[in-house]
């Protein structure tokens, strides 16, 4: 059996280091290989910059042209823009790596997690860095800074307190979508068009105002998948426009607790799905 020394306690797979610290353990381990390679990093971080500067750059073009997006201006779309890049880091920075759980099947990695002092969900998810990732969430927080104070949002402690809620909440959201989807893998082998569509739903509908699609969208987006609760429904309390909701307004208040109950239910999904695992043999 695996064991190894830490801090006078051996350690086996029947008595694991807890797991925040097996946690920072590996992500340090990552970060470091990661950081090997100065440039590739440099370059790393500007591809996911870009990424989302570009995203922005063609809703300003869209508000540009037709004055206001379902009467928001361009910085309250740019905040509720904001909100939903920051949201997306948020999650991507730690848990990235769901997107290759089904790679880790077909190539046998995953055979490893399961004899290893550590859970293997944990495993996964330090097994590297992806620092485009970071990118992501240094876009989202600076276009979030620069368009809060002009699209209206008050800078009172409660509504800075409940903006950093709705940041969690979100990240909650996007990634239980993520992880459910990721433990279709134990069953499916690959489920990428799978994920590739949810990314891509996130993306084209998340920087909106849901109000300007059309009613059986706004339903889908709030009750199928969700990504009303990501950044639209909490950015309607805190530049006080619930009144633009199809929804009741108490629904927008209480948006940030669907992030940690989404997660719950996904968690609870992977544990439910990794049952069904059969290694391939590689």
């Amino acid at each position: 059996m695996s064991w190894y020394k830490e801090a006078d306690r051996t350690v086996t797979a029947a008595n694991p280091i807890p797991s925040h610290r097996a946690y920072r353990l590996l992500v340090g381990a990552a970060l470091r290989a990661q950081l090997q390679y100065r440039g590739n990093l440099l370059l790393t971080l500007a591809s996911g910059i870009a990424y989302q500067s570009v995203g922005l750059a063609f809703v300003s073009v869209v508000v540009a042209r037709f004055g206001s997006i379902g009467g928001w201006s361009l910085s309250q779309i740019a905040f509720l823009y904001g909100m939903r890049v920051t949201a997306h880091g948020m999650w991507t920075v730690p848990a990235s790596e769901l997107n290759w759980l089904d790679m880790t099947i077909r190539t046998g990695e995953f055979d490893r997690y399961l004899v290893r002092p550590a859970g293997p969900l944990l495993q996964l998810l330090c097994r590297r860095v992806y620092l485009a990732t970071f990118g992501d969430l240094a876009t989202g927080v600076i276009i979030l800074a620069v368009a809060a104070p002009s699209a209206g949002m008050s800078m009172a402690p409660g509504p800075l307190a409940y903006l950093v809620l709705a940041l969690v909440g979100g990240a909650m959201v996007e990634g239980a979508f993520q992880l459910g989807v990721a433990s279709l893998s134990f069953r499916m082998v690959s489920n990428q068009s799978l994920r590739l569509l949810i990314a891509s739903i996130m993306n084209n509908f998340g920087g909106y105002p849901l109000h300007i699609f059309p009613n059986v969208t706004r339903i889908l987006l709030c009750f199928v998948l969700p990504v009303a609760f990501v950044a639209y429904l909490p950015a309607t309390v805190l530049l006080d426009r619930t009144g633009d909701l199809s929804v009741a307004p108490w629904l927008a208040w209480g948006s940030p607790l669907a992030g940690p109950v989404l997660l719950f239910l996904a968690y609870l999904g992977w544990r439910r799905q990794i049952h069904h695992y059969t290694s391939t043999g590689t």
